[in-house]
């Protein structure tokens, strides 16, 4: 499964789908980047394949950033991917 995490401009946690295939993870994302790169403001309407009943809609002029991320291995701990801080001794 691969999650798509969407961050919105003054909000502190991401909107998320979730996606069967790469592909499908990958079409979703380049149809949001597409969005952003044309300038005016659209609202965007996704569906997750996880949660057959979640559908999100979103003003494209909110959005701030967008990531994939795999949910099926590697991520041990449980923690949603992103920026990691380091604390130098």
């Amino acid at each position: 499964m691969f999650t798509v995490d969407i961050i919105v401009k003054y909000t502190p946690t991401p909107l998320s789908i979730q996606k069967k295939s790469a592909e499908d993870a990958e079409a979703v994302y380049n149809q949001i980047l597409e969005v952003l790169r044309g300038g005016t403001a659209q609202i965007l309407e996704l569906t997750c394949d996880k949660i057959t009943d979640k559908k999100l809609a979103i003003l494209s002029s909110e959005i701030s950033a967008v990531q994939i991320s795999d949910k099926t291995g590697g991520n041990a701990a449980g923690r949603p991917p992103g920026f990691v801080g380091v604390k130098a001794e």
